[in-house]
């Protein structure tokens, strides 16, 4: 389906996901972090890209493999994405819903 985020227009999954990253921008991830009430910091854009080489080495991601990743600790991972972390720091980030969350 086709909505509209930062101004552009953007095909997404009917849970709000990108169906093509190289649509996604920093534009868009700030925009979809407010719809999230979500404030980007420094530490939200080292995580968003730590995901991001991850699904572009095709590398499943869970919460098991950030908790090994040495970028951020678990418990910081749920404070800068709470109510979901891995669902809404891989919809912020523009890359599809990992298979290991429901």
């Amino acid at each position: 389906m086709e909505t509209v985020i930062a101004g552009f227009k953007l095909n997404v999954t009917e849970e709000g996901y990108l169906t093509d990253f190289s649509q996604w921008s920093k534009e868009i991830a700030i925009d979809l972090a407010k719809e999230n009430g979500i404030e980007l910091t420094d530490k939200h854009w080292e995580v968003i890209a730590y995901l991001q080489e991850k699904h572009n080495n095709n590398e499943p991601l869970s919460i098991r493999g950030i908790k090994k990743s040495g970028v951020i600790n678990i418990k910081e991972f749920y404070s800068l994405f709470p109510g979901g972390p891995l669902k809404k720091s891989t919809l912020i980030a523009g890359i599809p819903k990992p298979k290991s969350c429901i």
